[in-house]
């Protein structure tokens, strides 16, 4: 009995999240231990199918640098990364395709295994992320700057077969893929992905999932909430770096591009996007915008 209580009154918090969500746009990076533990697959699954379910539309975008990097390595090929990007060659590019439609393929299947109703793209299908060369540059530096190859950033997003999909109540699942001209195929930060796409549909949430609790301090105490001045202040002063700065700046350009809100949550926590969600205070850091 106290289960079922507790349950009923986790529900009740809930609800008015749910209503304030509704048919609304939540766009979620998946990445990191999240898609390797098969508990925490399973749970992400699960809540994204809850999402669904209650009215909120959600849109995965996924990555897969850990099953990119076990396949390279059993061909003993060895990675090359630059500012976290991996420096992509020919023959890495259509390792890294062949990957992402792996992965693509099998959270698909485990929504759909799970009551769900998702359908994998690729950012090549219908040209849904048209993209380009990334182009490295130190002003004032004569140090080598690497070609990246294949590695590109994204230039513009098609959202017509996500709304389609979407309008079908279909869960987009995109692999972060973009072609260029003349048909050519590159490998972008799926990070960038999520909050190109989020900007594009002008999406309520932007939440990308990660392997910490969020943005700390530095008494390294996690921000639960962060206005994006304080956050562009902590850049400046160096106070965010390393691994989490691409992050907050990948957030702040969604917020730029008309996202309403955007979390860091850790997806190491089961049900994570629920609990930052669903809750008052969430797992993660939510940064916004004051208007």
């Amino acid at each position: 009995m106290e289960k079922l209580i507790e349950k009923a009154n986790i529900l009740m918090e809930a609800l008015p999240y749910i209503r304030k969500f509704f048919h609304k746009t939540i766009v979620i990076k998946y990445g990191g231990h999240a898609m390797i533990d098969e508990e925490l697959k399973k749970g992400f699954a699960l809540d994204v199918i809850l999402f669904s379910y209650i009215g909120l539309r959600p849109v995965v975008v996924h990555g897969g640098g850990p099953q990119i990097e076990e396949v390279l390595k059993k061909m003993g090929k060895n990675s090359t990364f630059v500012d976290g990007m991996r420096v992509t060659d020919n023959e890495t590019m259509a390792i890294v395709e062949m990957v992402l439609g792996r992965v693509n393929q099998e959270i698909v299947e485990l929504i759909n295994q799970n009551g769900g109703n998702a359908f994998g793209l690729s950012g090549k299908d219908r040209h849904l992320i048209k993209a380009r060369k990334i182009q490295r540059s130190k002003k004032g530096k004569t140090a080598h700057v690497p070609d990246m190859g294949m590695v590109g950033e994204v230039e513009a997003i098609n959202p017509l077969a996500i709304v389609a999909l979407d309008r079908n109540r279909f869960i987009p699942v995109i692999s972060p893929i973009g072609v260029g001209e003349k048909g050519k195929t590159y490998n972008i930060n799926a990070d960038l992905v999520a909050g190109s796409i989020a900007s594009a549909l002008k999406a309520e949430k932007l939440i990308l999932l990660t392997d910490v609790r969020g943005v700390m301090n530095q008494k390294k105490q996690l921000l639960s909430t962060l206005e994006s001045k304080t956050a562009k202040r902590m850049i400046r002063q160096g106070e965010i770096s390393g691994g989490m700065l691409p992050k907050v700046n990948c957030c702040l350009e969604a917020l730029k591009g008309g996202v309403t809100k955007a979390h860091i949550v850790d997806g190491r926590v089961k049900h994570a996007i629920l609990l930052e969600i669903f809750t008052d205070r969430g797992i993660g850091t939510q940064i916004f915008t004051t208007t």
